[in-house]
């Protein structure tokens, strides 16, 4: 795969691969992977070692009052003034939806298992796995919901699998703005949107880190929906761990 930065600098002035689509402006640049280009080799853009943030953002967003249908003209109908316009009832309020962040781990030598807020499994930076969970956003603030991952033990890290699942409310994920950004240590920002429309799906496989023939560390979009939740990506992706139940403490906020 060519480096983005290879055509970043074309007949002495700067051009973005129009390979991929981008976001922002020259400081805030961000690729975004799609399903033409669904993946970026790390390696090359030399963001395979330091401290790797993996940041999920979204917001509940209130039903669509552009969905309406339009009013009449009211000088043609003057009536119409007088009529109530049609709403879509089912439609209607916020979207009530708390996403996580997690990831499912494989290491080179064989231990498995995921980093997610469920169940506390927080993780370890310096330790296996290498990764660590910071906070549990329910709300869809601002920050949202960050999981680092420690690239100096890259030749350690087999398959790192990051998903979003819907732990409570409404599955709309094409309704809630999600976005997972990567945000390495070097070159530009990664940026999967989840706005594609699945209804009633409870799950989405959005990311995937892991070695390719040549040995580059890449970066390739899933956006695979399920409707069930971690069990059913596990036999997806063929990780093979045991899934039981599990709650959140219902102190954190």
């Amino acid at each position: 795969m060519v480096s983005l930065w290879e055509h970043w600098w074309t007949a002495g002035r700067g051009r973005r691969d129009p390979r991929f689509a981008t976001v922002g402006g020259p400081s805030t640049y961000a690729v975004e992977l799609t399903r033409r280009y669904p993946k970026i080799s790390l390696t090359q853009q030399g963001a395979d070692s330091g401290t790797m943030r993996v940041n999920l953002s979204w917001q509940m967003r209130s039903s669509d009052l552009n969905d309406r249908p339009p009013r009449p003209s009211l000088l043609r109908n003057p009536g119409q003034l007088l009529k109530p316009q049609p709403v879509n009832g089912h439609r209607q309020g916020m979207v009530n939806v708390d996403l996580d962040l997690a990831c499912m781990y494989e290491l080179k030598d064989g231990s498995k298992g995921v980093v997610q807020p469920l169940g506390d499994f927080l993780g370890d930076l310096h330790d296996p796995p290498y990764l660590k969970l910071s906070g549990d956003d329910r709300f869809g603030s601002g920050s949202g919901e960050t999981i680092y991952v420690n690239l100096d033990h890259a030749d350690e890290i087999g398959r790192l699998l990051f998903f979003v699942y819907i732990y409570d409310g409404t599955p709309a994920f094409d309704r809630t703005q999600a976005v997972v950004t990567l945000v390495p240590g070097n070159g530009p920002h990664i940026e999967v949107g989840l706005s594609e429309r699945a209804p009633e799906a409870r799950s989405c496989a959005v990311l995937m880190i892991e070695r390719d023939k040549n040995g580059d560390l890449i970066a390739r979009r899933e956006a695979r929906y399920v409707y069930g939740f971690q069990a059913d990506l596990d036999r997806l992706y063929g990780w093979g761990l045991t899934w039981g139940r599990g709650y959140k403490p219902t102190s954190r906020r």
